[in-house]
Order: C-alpha cells, then structure tokens, then sequence
C-alpha cells in the first residue's frame, strides 16, 4: 500500500489499468532486488582425522558415504584440497582465525584467542554480518579452554556440567556410551592402556546406543535448529569426533566391512631410506612402536575396519543433516560445507597418525553445494581449508578482512571449469617447517632445514623423495618462493598455561614460575 500511494502521489496517475502494471513493475523490481541481497544460510559440517577415503574422491580404498556421495552430486568437490595443520588445534585455529600458524603462532596446541584477541573469527564475522549462529560438537579443538565462545547466538553443550568446566567438546565422557572392556582394542590394553586408553581404541557398541552417542545427539541438536523460524540468515556449525580414535560406532556400520573383504593401502618396506636422517630416526621410531605391533598382532585390517566404519557413521549424520535441511523452509538458500581438519595416515610411510607433511595427512575432503553452486562438479586445482573463511566474506557479504590468508573459491563455485592451480602452504609443527603444495610437486622444508620433494603425477604415494637430486633444484627454489618471509615465535602451549573456569566462562593463565620442573619432578 505505501508503494502504491507513492506512485500515485509521484507520478499522478489516476487510471487504474496503467497504475496496476506500475505497481506490479515496482513489486516485481522490489522482490528481484530482495532476492539479490539475501545472503545465504550456511551449514559448516566438519569430521576429525578423514583423509581421502570417501566415495566422492574416488580413493582405491574408500568407505562407504552414500550421503557424502548425494551432497558432491549436489555441488562442488575439491580433490585436491589441503589441510591448514597438520592436526586438530592448529587445523581449527587456522580455518577459525583465517590465517596460518606463520602469522599466529598457533603451530601446536597454542589457543589463538588468548594470544590474539584483536582477530576477528569466522563466527564473529558472520554475527556482525547479519547472521544467527549456531554451534555444537568439536568445532575447535576439544580439551577444556579451546572454544572460542564470542560470537555465538547458541554453542550447545550435551551436558551442563561441561558449560562449568570449560566447555570440553569430545565424544567418550560426559556419560555417553563406551564398550566393555574398555579399553576394548586388543592394542590399546596391551600397548597404551596405561598412558592413552583412547590412541587406536576402537569397538562395536551395539544398535541400539547410537541416539546416546555424543555425535547423535548433536545431530539432533541441528537438526531441531533447523526445524525453528528464521528471521535472520543463519550459520550452523556441527562438528562431529568421527572418525577420530576412540573408533566407537554402532554394529551395523562395522558390518557393513567384512574382514576378508578389507585392502591394506600400499606400502613400501623401505619408504624411509630417502628422507633426511633425523626425520627418518623420529619416523622409524614410530613405525617400531606402532606399525611393526599392529602387524605382529595381525589388527591391521581390524583397525581398518573401525576407522571405515566410523566414517559411515558420520555419514548417516550427514544424511540426516540434509535430510532435515529439505524438509526446512532453507532448503533452497542454504550452502552446506564439508570439511575434515587433517587426514590420517593407515601404514602408508609406515605410519598410523598425522602430524606429517605427507598427503596422508594433508589430503582432505572438501566438498561445497548450495545456491548458485555448480552441480555435480570436481575441481582438480589445488586449494586450502584456510580458503573457506574468504569465500565465506564473498558469498555472505560480510566485512573485509584484510588480514585474511587464503584465496575466496566463489568464482571457482560458480565456474569450476576456471578453476586455476596454485601454490599451497601447510605449516609444520615448529617454525619454518612447512609444505608447499601444487598439483604436480609436494615440496616440504623442515625447521632444520633439511627438504624433500615428490612428483605427485608420477609418485602419488610419495614414495621417490627427488630432493637429494641435482636436476631438481629449479624446481625447489622456486616452490621456497611461496613460503612465509617471517614466521611468528610460538605462543605459550595449553601445557604451560592453567585453565581457570569462572561459572559459564574460562580464561587461560601463565603458570607459575618452577610449575613446570615441579610437574615434571612428580612424574
């Protein structure tokens, strides 16, 4: 009605046939108008510790995802994405902060918010834009003091109790389900039981448990937010444990894994002899202890099986995420991410773990569908995890940040084919270690200066280590070229601090001087 007293008063119009197709020209203007501005929804789906192994990167040994395998058919699928560290905190701070841990510091187990205050996360970002945020599970690393509570409308918590203990966020305490025995792995109670009940624990629960399971009950919990009026755009964080150790999944998805039907990944007996002696000494190490045992006990493909069997139970989570998102009033302006913070290694180098530079690690799914998102596409280029908080500024409109590191992939969404490679950086765990990554080369630097390069195209195990050769030093020195110029000292790690928890919130502290001998004196 004001519209149409604005025309008549505007233009005097007094006929009504000429004054009724203004109005509907102005509507119509109005509505397109509309319709261009409003952002998108955004639900950011993140797992822990899933390499490559799913249905949509084509992997020779991959799990079973249909739903994983239903939302690439919906959108885009990067199959050459690289994680932003090399294991969960620094991974979360990355993507979290937009930026490496070459400019925060944040290499290991450092909590960004505490060090750096002045940056601006994601969710912040998004809250100032306009958005309605929504968080659960392991968004950010899952010890006590790691969630980053600004900028959330609701973080949601299982239980009560963790509210007051400074928001822990994993998925076996806080009364959800657990195997008897436990430890139930035949090498977790022979090899770890007495220093981690949890590293390559894993156990069938049964059928009936899966709705009392941490990741379940999370799920749930989006999916009542999704089911709610929005009168805002909203972004809903769900960060699910799966498929990280302890491997605890309902029966059904480890039957879906016959033992006699499971393949080992390749792997080269002497993978090691090529690479610079002390990273072979620390790696050879690690094979002994972890590797060498789970082959002596013949587990192998027991533990394969729990790692593939809990990544289709992050998959029905997926499912029942999209399946609620179709049935919701959002289902046509939403864009759904899928991300892991790292891989994980499965005997290849003869490790079992992360923390390396290699692809084991550093291959993740990456996977985009939504509004204005091409269909049913799989780029090849070589992009970031540290890429989604800029494509993120670009598709939602929110504020600039100058500050931020990688590169918005909107174009490459909307146009898969202009898709361009390029140089990628993972940080290492110590400053100046680092990975730089195209489509061709995996060139890695570590601290103590020491290097190794692969062929990726020719050895896409990395198992030929071309660093030593002189035909290739053309190569390395231009891929040093897009490394960090200046890498930030380590912030204080979570070991040195003390967690102090205040009712609802935390902060951190600097122990106390001679805290440290002292800990280590009782031990």
């Amino acid at each position: 009605m004001r519209i149409l007293s604005f025309i008549t008063r505007f233009f005097g119009i007094r006929s009504a046939f000429p004054l009724a197709a203004l109005c509907m020209f102005a509507l119509s203007a109005h509505a397109a108008a509309t319709a261009k501005i409003t952002p998108p929804n955004v639900i950011f789906f993140a797992t822990d510790d899933l390499n490559d192994w799913v249905g949509p990167l084509n992997s020779p040994i991959h799990a079973k995802t249909p739903n994983l395998d239903r939302l690439a058919a919906r959108g885009v699928t990067f199959q050459n994405a690289q994680a932003s560290g090399t294991f969960c905190a620094p991974a979360r701070s990355a993507l979290f902060t937009g930026r490496h841990p070459s400019t925060t510091g944040a290499y290991t187990t450092q909590v960004y918010f505490r060090d750096h205050p002045e940056l601006r996360p994601m969710q912040v970002a998004l809250q100032e834009g306009g958005y309605a945020t929504f968080g659960t599970g392991k968004l950010f690393h899952h010890p006590a003091g790691y969630v980053d509570l600004r900028g959330w409308t609701e973080f949601h918590t299982r239980t009560a109790a963790q509210r007051v203990a400074g928001w822990p966020v994993d998925s076996w305490r806080q009364g959800a389900p657990l195997p008897t025995p436990m430890p139930y792995s035949q090498f977790t109670r022979q090899m770890r039981a007495e220093t981690d009940k949890t590293f390559m624990e894993y156990a069938p629960l049964p059928n009936e448990v899966e709705k009392d399971m941490a990741d379940t009950q999370q799920t749930a919990w989006v999916i009542d937010v999704l089911k709610r009026t929005h009168t805002q755009p909203f972004f809903i964080g769900l960060g699910l444990y799966a498929p990280h150790f302890p491997n605890y999944a309902p029966q059904k998805y480890f039957d879906l894994y016959p033992l006699d039907e499971i393949k080992l990944p390749p792997i080269k007996n002497d993978d090691t002899n090529d690479l610079p002696p002390a990273i072979k000494k620390f790696y050879d190490h690690r094979k002994t202890t972890i590797h060498d045992k789970l082959n002596e006990m013949g587990l192998m493909k027991e533990v394969l099986r729990a790692y593939l069997a809990s990544i289709s139970y992050a998959d029905a989570m997926l499912g029942r995420v999209l399946d609620a998102l179709d049935a919701s009033a959002a289902r046509d302006n939403t864009i759904v991410i899928f991300w892991s913070d790292q891989g994980y290694h499965h005997g290849e180098k003869g490790q079992w773990g992360k923390h390396t530079l290699w692809q084991r690690t550093a291959n993740i799914p990456f996977i985009w569908a939504g509004p204005g998102i091409a269909r049913q596409a799989k780029v090849g280029a070589t992009v970031s995890a540290i890429d989604l908080f800029p494509t993120l500024v670009e598709l939602c409109g929110l504020a600039p940040d100058a500050g931020l590191e990688g590169q918005s992939l909107a174009t490459t969404l909307r146009q898969p084919a202009l898709a361009q490679d390029r140089n990628v950086l993972l940080c290492e765990v110590k400053p100046g270690g680092y990975a730089i990554v195209n489509r061709q080369w995996r060139f890695i630097h570590y601290a103590d200066g020491t290097e190794e390069l692969y062929d990726v195209v020719k050895d896409p195990n990395e198992w030929d280590n071309l660093a030593p050769h002189p035909k290739y030093q053309s190569v390395m020195a231009e891929l040093r070229q897009s490394a960090p110029k200046h890498f930030a000292a380590p912030g204080p790690e979570s070991k040195d601090l003390r967690l102090v928890a205040e009712g609802e919130r935390f902060h951190w502290e600097a122990k106390p001087a001679g805290a440290k001998k002292k800990a280590k004196a009782a031990k």
